[in-house]
């Protein structure tokens, strides 16, 4: 009898770790758990007091964001978003009013922090210095896309929120840095390198864009930038992307690292949301997206992950990528660019994620933080995980909503 009994008192404490919620319990506790951070906060640097209005900083004192879901970095660009449509989906104004409540955020105290800003400091470690110096994609893409959103939702009303995206579609078209076929690339570590990373913080940008001015210029560069990258990245024996292309040495890096490649899912799938039937590059595109999952399917291991570096067993299992990935199957299925017998690899992974990866209380577990490229994997193997780390959370958001639509679908 004691055996009988034990037996499943075990399974249900495998389960504790959010297999027992629904769907949209899981994604809510995610949700409200951001609800709860500090977005409009700062934190003394010397002193440890909070500010809640930059008119009660000392003058000499100098304060950081007290949650990391307060800065302007790119992936509170991609949670803004994510936040949105979480909101819309189910009809909660509380999702789409943080993403509004972020961004009016920034345009209400960067003035501020661009006074006070010194040339000593780098521009990414100051208060909303991203949001005026526009220097790299990072800083500017995905919180451009999150700004367009933001204007629209608030009636198109705000001039510092449409200056900002036209001042980036200034510096996209011709500040950016470029190689001659107008492959977007970065300077930095090195000259004119090509990231996996920018299919994402050029292209989600651009799409929005194409989007809100219906200038199909900015169409036309999204899928050039999608389709060029897969000439430099694309490796077909693999059937993966590498994380970069040196264009110097006119090689790729080493490694097929996750959530590059889940980038350029995530990227692919917003620009043909919004991209017309009758865009000459659109079936070219879904075919890249086919021929992608296809790709990546190969490597999903038997609980519904995928690793750190794909192609790589001993890596670890990584709930960012898992999330892309499971994303762009579900999405692709919902709009009818794949058939919908891809549907069992979507659902593996979502399962996977949140038999183990969301917790109770709303967190998601084992996101890589951020990574840069260089040319040894063991830099890959052991970057470290976070708890809640702020790469993950609008991606398991934007996974949770397409995985609803498609049970819902189904």
């Amino acid at each position: 009898m004691k055996k009988i009994i034990l037996l499943p008192l075990i399974a249900c404490a495998a389960l504790r770790v959010g297999a027992q919620k629904t769907d949209e319990q899981a994604l809510r506790s995610i949700a409200d758990n951001i609800l709860q951070q500090p977005i409009t906060e700062f934190v003394g640097v010397k002193d440890g007091k909070t500010y809640v209005s930059v008119k009660d900083i000392p003058k000499g004192e100098d304060v950081k964001f007290k949650s990391p879901l307060g800065e302007w970095h790119y992936s509170n660009g991609v949670l803004d978003r994510a936040m949105i449509h979480l909101g819309q989906y189910l009809g909660e104004a509380k999702y789409v009013d943080y993403a509004v409540k972020h961004v009016t955020f920034g345009f209400d105290n960067y003035e501020y922090f661009k006074a006070t800003f010194r040339n000593d400091r780098r521009h990414h470690t100051w208060p909303f210095g991203q949001l005026w110096t526009m220097k790299e994609l990072d800083d500017f893409g995905a919180m451009g896309a999150a700004v367009i959103d933001v204007y629209e939702l608030t009636g198109k009303s705000s001039a510092d929120l449409k200056k900002y995206f036209e001042d980036g579609g200034v510096r996209i078209t011709s500040g950016q840095e470029r190689l001659p076929d107008g492959t977007l690339c970065r300077t930095f570590p090195r000259q004119l390198t090509v990231w996996a990373d920018d299919a994402y913080m050029g292209v989600s940008f651009l799409s929005r864009l194409a989007y809100i001015t219906q200038d199909s210029k900015y169409l036309d560069d999204a899928a050039r930038q999608i389709i060029n990258i897969a000439g430099y990245l694309w490796d077909a024996n693999k059937q993966l992307y590498y994380h970069c292309y040196y264009s110097d040495l006119r090689r790729n890096g080493v490694a097929y690292w996750g959530r590059a490649n889940g980038w350029i899912t995530l990227a692919t799938c917003e620009l043909l949301s919004v991209m017309p039937d009758a865009h000459p590059q659109k079936e070219a595109l879904k075919a890249l997206l086919e021929r992608q999952i296809v790709g990546y399917s190969r490597y999903q291991d038997g609980q519904g992950f995928w690793r750190q570096l794909i192609d790589k067993s001993d890596s670890y299992q990584e709930s960012s990528v898992t999330a892309l990935f499971t994303y762009g199957v579900a999405k692709a299925i919902n709009e009818g660019w794949i058939a919908d017998s891809y549907r069992s690899i979507a659902l593996n992974g979502w399962h996977a994620m949140k038999g183990t990866k969301i917790t109770d209380d709303g967190r998601f577990l084992d996101v890589c933080v951020g990574t840069g490229i260089t040319d040894d994997l063991p830099f890959y193997y052991n970057r470290p995980v976070g708890d809640n780390e702020k790469h993950g959370l609008g991606l398991i958001i934007e996974c949770g909503v397409e995985i609803m639509k498609m049970s819902r679908k189904k």
